[in-house]
């Protein structure tokens, strides 16, 4: 790879009316209201829904306001966008480096859902992302190290590293993430699991798609 990349997540939370003019032209983005309600590069978008906005976008609040939560693939060294203005505020909750899988890609928004104390068996992934628990509670394991998180807490996971994920068992989890995947794998999973004997069992995670956006580096 001749050039690196960055994928991370930033967090902004703008009052009712605030505008924040995104910049970077080579910027792809994925946008996810956590909270309230948005416009994103002329989409509305509401409570649980996201948009893609790739080079300068402007996000306007609605009239409640709105939380969000802003994936952004960006060259390494290109800054990312914060807003400081006493009205609005960003902060970066997570950044990581990256390979990227191909030259055509897939941005892959989704959310994965747990009843009490379900699980996903060790799995891996066919490309990198970041994930953000909006309810509930998860343990995730992987490459020797086990760390739970609350709401709000985000974590990265490069791919083909095993992963076995515990939700908290007396409620229900879900998390919103973003990967950065193959371009063929459009409209398909990218789970694979480690153990052939976990892979005809039921599942108790449950997916919901925002979009699967074919982006071209």
């Amino acid at each position: 790879m001749s050039h690196g990349y960055e994928l991370r997540l930033i967090e902004d939370n703008l009052q009712a009316g605030c505008t924040l003019q995104l910049t970077g032209a080579a910027m792809r983005r994925v946008v996810y209201v956590a909270h309230g309600s948005a416009s994103i590069a002329e989409q509305a978008i509401t409570d649980d829904q996201a948009a893609y906005a790739h080079g300068t976008a402007k996000v306007v609040a609605g009239q409640t306001g709105v939380a969000l939560w802003r994936w952004e693939l960006a060259p390494i060294g290109d800054a990312p966008t914060l807003a400081a203005d006493g009205r609005s505020a960003s902060r970066v909750k997570l950044a990581s480096r990256i390979k990227r899988p191909a030259e055509s890609l897939l941005m892959r928004a989704d959310s994965v859902a747990f009843p009490p104390g379900g699980c996903a068996f060790l799995h891996t992934h066919q490309g990198p992302g970041i994930r953000c628990l909006i309810e509930g509670g998860i343990r995730i394991d992987t490459e020797g190290t086990s760390t739970c998180y609350a709401p709000g807490g985000a974590w990265f996971e490069a791919g083909p590293a095993p992963v076995f994920a515990q939700a908290a068992q007396n409620r229900p989890s879900r998390f919103v993430r973003l990967m950065i995947l193959p371009a063929e794998l459009k409209g398909r999973s990218s789970i694979a699991y480690v153990n052939a004997d976990d892979r005809d069992k039921p599942k108790s995670q449950r997916y919901s798609g925002y979009l699967d956006e074919t982006i071209a580096l």
